[in-house]
């Protein structure tokens, strides 16, 4: 009886093994249930029975047992043989494959158009400054300058994304992003051409960056939804930059470029390019129902040489933290914010409004102290219209008897937009900025704009 019991059981075992596993991923997890139940009943009913046939009883419990660890051996496999096949499946939604790996991009069209007047002098016409907030490049001082309409197609982004399926154990990407913004090429009174310039470019291995990304100690997911490219620069980490990352249960380090931005005695910039420590980052995430908050610190050690200011070799530490989220407020609407402070963060806020550390009279870096941040509120209005509102502040305790009084003490600024979204890829909006840089000595500019910008997401 129960040999032909462990037949039957066999028979049934070929029959499901047989059938094709990646056109029939569901059916075939459903007989190998199936099959597991009937060798365990089979291991039941043999222990029940009578001991007669001892011998011929125990090659068969031995036998049923082998294969019932090959069964679940098997709907193991089966398993990560279904997880191998989703990943690569998912990707090709987004894109195609090229052997063992799906190739995808995305990125957006993008056309402004801005009128725009400063009140301290005029920027020049070729200047990256109208194309989007820069506090440091507000004039101060001089004649208010006319209103100045300028066209732009440059925030144009495109991004290549490639994932190679290396086995379910492991994970590999990659990610290149290029834009227009901030490069030589062209003018306005021909061609509008402008070079491509590199945004990001890093490489992802499971937990593991390696590349070109935004900072660690920058939350971008906390950044308005503004027209401008950035939109509350005054008050926000904003930088790019190679690194060594590692990421795990919300968790970040991060040993990232090092650079030291040092104000001059005339109160000009100097890159020392002497960095020999990375920045250190650390960085952790929490992510709720209600929203997420991200806490973040570095460390920098600032660093100067003798053919800087020949003043001899010096270093000195920087800090800083950072804390910011994104809070939900509603079925769509959310708060997001930002909150800056440290010594010698120069370079990581507001696009280097001010520097990292300024030189006294003995050669000895001097760290600046500064501190910034952001509130943003978005509302969506129901249907496809949707507001962003947004301040931003930035401050600097500039040593002005080592940097002079000609240099950012603080700025500030403020926008609100109402953006369309007649169809899904595509976004209408306009937006009213309004921007103000102050120097030591007391001087003020302010920067005014409306903007009407359309995008096409793909």
């Amino acid at each position: 009886m129960a040999v032909r019991s462990l037949r039957a059981v066999l028979l049934t075992a070929s029959v499901l093994t047989a059938a094709p596993v990646l056109a029939q991923e569901q059916s075939t997890e459903a007989r190998l249930d199936r099959l597991e139940r009937l060798v365990e009943g089979l291991i039941a009913r043999l222990d029940a029975e009578a001991t007669t046939h001892q011998v011929e009883e125990a090659e068969i419990r031995e036998q049923s047992a082998a294969l019932l660890a090959a069964t679940r051996d098997l709907k193991d496999r089966q398993a990560e043989l279904a997880q191998q096949i989703a990943v690569p499946k998912g990707q090709e939604d987004k894109g195609f494959r090229v052997g063992k790996t799906t190739v995808a991009y995305a990125g957006y069209v993008k056309l402004d158009t801005l009128v725009q007047r400063t009140s301290g002098g005029q920027m020049p016409d070729n200047s990256i400054g109208r194309d989007f907030l820069i506090p440091a490049l507000i004039p101060v001082g001089g004649t208010a300058s006319g209103y100045d309409t300028d066209y732009s197609a440059r925030q144009t982004r495109f991004i290549l994304k490639t994932a190679t399926d290396v086995g379910a154990a492991h994970t590999l990407n990659s990610h290149i992003e290029l834009d227009f913004n901030v490069t030589d090429g062209g003018d306005e009174r021909t061609t509008n051409s402008y070079v491509p310039r590199l945004r990001q470019a890093f490489i992802t291995y499971d937990n593991w960056l390696f590349g070109q990304a935004w900072s660690t100690f920058q939350n971008i997911a906390a950044l308005p939804d503004s027209l401008d490219f950035i939109g509350v620069t005054p008050g926000t980490v904003f930088d790019r930059q190679p690194m060594i990352r590692y990421s795990k249960n919300g968790w970040q380090i991060a040993l990232e470029q090092p650079e030291t931005t040092v104000t001059t005695p005339t109160g000009a910039r100097i890159m020392a390019g002497d960095d020999t420590i990375p920045d250190v980052v650390a960085r952790y995430n929490l992510n709720r129902p209600w929203g997420s908050l991200t806490a973040a610190g570095i460390v920098r050690t600032l660093r100067i040489s003798d053919d800087d200011f020949g003043t001899g070799t010096d270093s000195a530490m920087a800090y800083g933290l950072s804390l910011s989220g994104k809070i939900k407020v509603g079925e769509k609407d959310d708060i997001r914010f930002m909150a800056t402070a440290g010594d010698g963060l120069g370079r990581y806020i507001g696009l280097n409004i001010v520097n990292d550390a300024a030189l006294d009279a003995a050669g000895k870096l001097d760290p600046i102290f500064t501190w910034s941040g952001f509130a943003a509120y978005q509302h969506h209005w129901g249907g496809r219209l949707r507001s962003s509102v947004a301040g931003a502040y930035f401050k600097a305790d500039n040593p002005v008897m080592l940097t002079t009084r000609q240099v950012t003490d603080e700025s500030w600024n403020g926008f609100a937009n109402l953006i369309w979204n007649p169809v899904d890829p595509l976004d209408v909006g306009i937006e009213l900025l309004y921007a103000e840089r102050t120097l030591e000595d007391g001087r003020t500019g302010d920067l005014r704009r409306v903007m009407i910008s359309t995008r096409y997401n793909f």
